[in-house]
């Protein structure tokens, strides 16, 4: 039972780095353009705008979609409580890809809004 314990716990990982990291970016995010820390795509960082656009968009919504898969990942576990190891670790790793698509995709919804929110220069288009 040790194991399904730190499997358990593995697999929250994910979702708690989305809502903390998503607080920061929404709440705290970087305030200048770099290559290291936040939401960093050729559209993000034309200018400042788009910079913080993206980084309050991108902290929010993983914000939101972290505290989705929180409980849903632990709702999950419950019933492999008392199965094999194997069987807890492939459900850990189709979980882990799972949470790890999701984290990634989150890319296509942010670039959706940037595009819909400024030019392909970076200036912001206002909305009617």
């Amino acid at each position: 039972m040790g194991f399904w314990w730190f499997v358990f716990i593995c697999d929250l990982i994910i979702p708690i780095t989305m809502i903390g990291l998503g607080k920061m970016m929404w709440k705290y995010g970087p305030k200048d353009i770099n290559w290291v820390v936040g939401y960093r795509t050729a559209r993000s960082m034309r200018n400042k705008d788009t910079w913080q656009f993206a980084q309050e968009y991108c902290g929010r919504l993983w914000w939101k979609i972290g505290w989705v898969l929180l409980p849903l990942s632990a709702v999950i576990h419950i019933p492999f409580y008392n199965s094999s190891e194997d069987t807890v670790d492939t459900v850990c790793v189709i979980l882990c890809i799972i949470q790890c698509v999701i984290l990634v995709g989150t890319i296509f919804p942010v670039e959706k809004a940037l595009k819909k929110h400024f030019t392909d220069e970076g200036i912001r288009k206002f909305m009617e």
